[in-house]
């Protein structure tokens, strides 16, 4: 056999980290979930409750935790930022409200020393139909003793076999209410659309978390695309001098919208995968609608879509700010490199020019040494010539001099270039390194 993956258990057992509970009716459920606190911490509260119940501890890599506490039924969850906890209550008769709420069970010490913050809450009734007052209109008594006509959402789900209402309020012990009404249904397909329900307020309150960033963001955009506007009618007419100017205004622009994308991109991105997972447990719920009442999908796409969107419009807008600094950025940098080449050509130019009036006078030197040093050269011959004469020899001064001239000045002429060319070879040179 190969070696086999690290992962491999794990990836393969995957599937099975959430089993699904089986439930049967009636019972009682308070979902809970909170954020902002380190994995350790939930973890070790966690193990607070299971120690007082003498039960075993969950682990580090723990991510699902099923286990029975006395007359509860405890589900705890890790998710990629928060924790959840429901705790399930099985009820021996039919409660004429939601005053027998399974939190109840829980000890109150515990619950308030959660770590992190709350954020989401809501007590969930599953009771069988029969056991249940039904209004002329079709609609349970309880549902309209305990949840608000003027919100009230309603629909059959799983293939006609339940009904789930509830009103989306936050109720006077801060909690959202969810009635599940049970015609006949397995215990483990119950589970699956308790779990749905569970979920759909889970994922609608944290794709929620996105829209006070949205608020926040959308007025510094607004500032920011006004500011952008005005550097770029700057950028139009702007003359050299301007130019510094305009290009560190826009990197302050840039740093500062950098600066949200960095705070935000995450919080948009988990919006629109919450937001995603909100109508995928909607569709999976296959709702039918109740005479007179909106349904979970119609609900969510009335009051929850426009928050999306404004979600979903501060990310593109920030991302096009983002965009259009980069280009405002690139085309001011352009026009200014062409400035630096134009005048860096000309200072080129400058400088060539300095350097052929140089050569000039360089030549013109050389020729008036060339001259000066045939001119002292062939007055020492006239000396030498003069002094030969006198000791008895028959030379004549004058030819020897007038002889000796050209030749005089062709070797000075050939002296002085070659050192020339020995300067310029090493000018050169160490040009090259």
């Amino acid at each position: 056999m190969h070696t086999m993956h690290p992962w491999r258990e794990a990836l393969h057992n995957e599937v099975h980290a959430r089993p699904q509970e089986r439930l049967h009716a009636p019972l009682a459920l308070t979902h809970i979930g909170w954020v902002g606190h380190e994995i350790s911490q939930a973890r070790e509260h966690l193990n607070e409750l299971l120690r007082r119940r003498h039960l075993p501890q969950v682990g580090a890599d723990a991510s699902h935790l099923s286990a029975e506490l006395g007359p509860l039924r405890l589900r705890w969850e890790r998710h990629t930022e928060f924790h959840t906890a429901t705790f399930i209550k099985p009820l021996s008769e039919m409660p004429a409200g939601f005053d027998r709420i399974a939190l109840a069970e829980v000890p109150h010490d515990w619950l308030h020393a959660l770590p992190g913050q709350w954020l989401i809450g809501m007590h969930v009734l599953v009771l069988p139909r029969a056991g249940l007052v039904i209004n002329d209109d079709g609609v349970p008594a309880l549902v309209r003793a305990s949840l608000a006509d003027d919100t009230l959402v309603a629909s059959r789900v799983m293939d006609g076999q339940a009904e789930i209402y509830t009103d989306f309020h936050l109720h006077a012990d801060g909690f959202a209410r969810w009635l599940v009404v049970v015609d006949s249904m397995n215990p483990r397909r119950l589970g699956r659309a308790v779990q749905r329900a569970i979920e759909i307020e889970t994922y609608r309150m944290m794709a929620l978390l996105g829209l006070p960033a949205a608020r926040e963001v959308g007025a510094t955009l607004t500032s920011a695309e006004r500011e952008l506007a005005e550097i770029a009618e700057a950028i139009r007419t702007a003359d050299r001098t301007e130019e510094p100017e305009l290009l560190r205004r826009l990197s302050e622009q840039a740093a500062k919208v950098e600066g949200l994308y960095a705070r935000t991109h995450s919080r948009f991105a988990a919006t629109t995968a919450y937001w995603d997972l909100v109508q995928r447990r909607i569709g999976e719920l296959r709702e039918q609608r109740l005479s007179g009442l909106q349904t979970l999908g119609e609900f969510m796409d009335r009051r929850l879509l426009p928050a999306m969107q404004t979600c979903a419009a501060a990310a593109r807008r920030l991302q096009a700010l983002s965009e259009r600094i980069s280009r405002a950025s690139n085309l001011l940098r352009t026009r200014v490199e062409v400035e630096q080449q134009r005048s860096s050509q000309a200072l080129l130019d400058a400088m060539n020019r300095r350097q052929e009036a140089q050569l000039l006078l360089q030549s013109a030197v050389e020729g008036l040494s060339v001259a000066a040093i045939t001119y002292y050269g062939a007055g020492l011959v006239g000396y030498l010539a003069k002094g030969a004469k006198a000791a008895g020899l028959d030379v004549s001064p004058d030819v020897l001099t007038a002889a000796a001239v050209p030749v005089i000045a062709l070797a000075v002429w050939w002296g002085v270039r070659q050192v020339h060319h020995r300067i310029m070879a090493s000018v050169a040179a160490r040009r090259a390194h």
